[in-house]
């Protein structure tokens, strides 16, 4: 390239006039005729390795592959599957939230001291165990004065009673006034009142030292301890002895969009019993199985979600309460469609489609329509038959037309049934893989 510039130099030195400057003048515009040509010469080799590279690349996804050459490129390895008629399930995820059916907070419903704790922390109780004892003794005087006042009252009554029969009688005989006898019977009437009160006295002394046994409302693990024995303890106490939080059976509260709604209650209204998996926060351990119970009578509109109850018998106690779970509802289940495994499921410029693979190893390129998706299992609606073998893996370099080839050694993917592709429903045809020649 050096010689070409000098050469060049030279001829321009040879025609130059005898009136231009000296040969040394001319230094900067060599330089730059120098500059030019390396540059020149660096935009064509970026431009054929932009080429080559442009050439060379995989396609986008949901594109056809440049690379791919189906008229005389090598056969494309790819991993097939084969599309199988089965079972799928439809069903609902959520997020829920364990709730108890019953949390109660144990208080006292009388004041007094705190005698005796009977229960210990953490423990399973039954509903009438015994958990604490207040001081009886204050409730038990108070029945005590009660009780003497219903006597008192009670010999005044008698008394009053039988001077109103003498009076009766001296009445008939003119003997005293009317007013008399009226104002005597009055008189037994309020007593009467006053027995009553005091009838209701004893009965309120009488549920006060009932109260001072406290025993457990529900059945559940009672929690820590909020007080401790020796102390004064109030009515107005909010924190309570303790608190006993059912554990058997357990619910789960969740959620799922309105749009969801009419599915799940077109099988409730049928009288079919929707079960449901709870599975922990990673949703990867299954931690108990239920039945859906109800659903809540109302939209929230701010969200445009429903509530739902589901129960656990938890029996193992799995489930704690307030802990995070996905809920996983099996509302229906599909039977005998067509499924492919979801790897096969491409998206692009055709919309959702996938890979066929024809009988000559060919591929073509089928538009689907899908229905609901199982886990690794999607629904076809249309575009493919029970049979059809679809690419699930080197889609990458596929187009319209090319030959693609399941490696020898390379056990092809598994069919939407879960078995080996050629294993579907039990019929034990095996399908061979053969390297393909290029044409």
């Amino acid at each position: 390239m050096d010689e070409l510039v000098g050469r060049h130099d030279a001829e321009v030195g040879r025609t130059t006039s005898p009136e231009q400057p000296p040969p040394s003048a001319p230094v900067q515009p060599r330089r730059r005729r120098r500059w030019l040509v390396w540059l020149v010469v660096l935009l064509l080799l970026a431009g054929g390795g932009w080429l080559a590279w442009r050439e060379l690349a995989p396609a986008p996804s949901g594109a056809p592959g440049r690379g791919a050459r189906g008229d005389g490129g090598p056969p494309q390895p790819v991993g097939i599957a084969t599309a199988a008629t089965g079972d799928i399930q439809v069903i609902l995820n959520a997020l829920g939230t364990v709730t108890p059916l019953a949390t109660v907070t144990v208080k006292t419903q009388i004041n007094g001291q705190l005698q005796q704790i009977a229960f210990t922390e953490g423990q399973m109780v039954h509903k009438g165990d015994f958990l604490a004892q207040i001081d009886p003794r204050p409730y038990q005087a108070a029945l005590e004065q009660d009780e003497g006042q219903l006597a008192h009252d009670q010999a005044l009554l008698k008394q009053a009673q039988a001077d109103l029969v003498r009076y009766q009688t001296l009445v008939k005989q003119d003997s005293i006034a009317r007013q008399q006898a009226d104002d005597q019977a009055f008189l037994v009437q309020q007593y009467q009142g006053s027995i009553r009160s005091d009838q209701a006295q004893i009965d309120t002394q009488k549920l006060n030292l009932v109260y001072c046994h406290i025993i457990a409302p529900v059945d559940g693990r009672v929690g820590l301890r909020q007080v401790d024995q020796g102390n004064y303890v109030q009515t107005s106490d909010t924190n309570g002895i303790v608190v006993i939080t059912q554990l058997q059976p357990m619910s789960v509260l969740f959620t799922l969009a309105e749009d969801d709604l009419p599915a799940v209650q077109k099988q409730m209204r049928a009288g079919a019993s929707l079960s449901v998996a709870a599975y922990d926060r990673a949703n990867v351990t299954l931690l108990a199985n239920g039945q859906l119970a109800t659903t809540d009578n109302q939209i929230d509109t701010t969200t445009g979600t429903v509530k739902l109850r589901a129960l656990f018998p938890n029996d193992d106690e799995a489930l704690f309460p307030n802990q995070f779970v996905n809920a996983r509802l099996l509302v229906n289940t599909l039977h005998n469609v067509v499924t492919v495994p979801s790897a096969a499921i491409q998206r692009g410029a055709p919309g959702t489609f996938a890979y066929v693979v024809g009988a000559d190893n060919t591929v073509s390129v089928k538009v689907l329509k899908l229905g609901v998706t199982d886990g690794d299992r999607v629904q076809v609606v249309a575009g493919l038959a029970a049979g059809d073998r679809v690419v699930t893996d080197g889609t990458d370099r596929l187009r319209e037309g090319t030959k693609v080839s399941v490696q020898a050694g390379k056990p092809a993917a598994a069919d939407a049934s879960g078995q080996p592709a050629g294993h579907r429903h039990g019929q034990g045809q095996q399908q061979q893989s053969q390297p393909q020649t290029s044409p």
